[in-house]
């Protein structure tokens, strides 16, 4: 059963401005990138400058990918109320050691997660499905194919991977994840936001929830302005 309203989580924030404007337009979780080889990558104190500066509504969501365990424990202690997002091949023990609530990313690649893959995380809050290769970050821009995805997951289902203006409106009719989870489809450049087209988004998701709530499954292309 799909969400009320569809989530909204905005990642691979670098900037202050990204987040504030994020946060503003009714973004739910905003994302930093705690992976060095990442393009979005963000240090610790860079990530908890910005945020301090969310609200007490808005959650915080660092991503880690294979991380040892010092260094999550390093950013909890910077930043206490981060949501954690594991998008690597840790293990479900290796999750729950951290005695927190947790998203599970999945990679689809050419197969999707099976029964017993979903099982050893069932202590995760969620499942992240991107579009990349098993055990990779995201962030790719490349879609998959939606239709594949199961309709009674074990957990919500957070959907991933190239979503941007034009099709997340589809998106949301067609599967009802209970969130969705962009990054380059709004940005200008690779961590770089651009705040018309992060308006554009969320006002997509916004329409769409209206149209499935109103039982049409029509789809309009996002207006120019917000």
């Amino acid at each position: 059963m799909s969400a009320l309203r569809t989530r909204i989580k905005i990642c691979g924030i670098t900037r202050l401005e990204d987040a504030l404007l994020g946060e503003s337009l009714g973004a739910d979780a905003l994302g930093f990138v705690f992976v060095p080889a990442s393009s979005r990558f963000l240090s610790v104190s860079e990530a908890s400058a910005i945020a301090s500066h969310l609200g007490p509504f808005t959650t915080p969501v660092g991503l880690f990918l294979d991380a040892p365990k010092d260094d999550v424990l390093q950013v909890l202690e910077t930043i206490p109320n981060l949501f954690l997002q594991f998008h690597g091949q840790e293990s479900g023990d290796y999750c729950d050691s951290f005695n927190r609530p947790y998203i599970k990313a999945l990679g689809v690649g050419l197969d999707m997660p099976d029964a017993a893959e979903l099982a050893r995380f069932a202590n995760a809050s969620a499942f992240l499905f991107d579009s990349n290769e098993p055990g990779a970050l995201g962030g790719t821009g490349h879609t998959f194919d939606w239709t594949r995805l199961e309709d009674n997951l074990p957990k919500p289902l957070i959907l991933a991977g190239g979503l941007n203006v034009s099709n997340v409106a589809a998106a949301v009719i067609d599967v009802a994840p209970h969130a969705v989870d962009v990054s380059s489809g709004v940005e200008s450049s690779k961590g770089i936001k651009d705040p018309v087209v992060m308006r554009e988004f969320i006002a997509a998701v916004m329409q769409a929830d209206q149209q499935a709530a109103a039982g049409t499954r029509q789809v309009n292309e996002p207006s120019l302005t917000v």
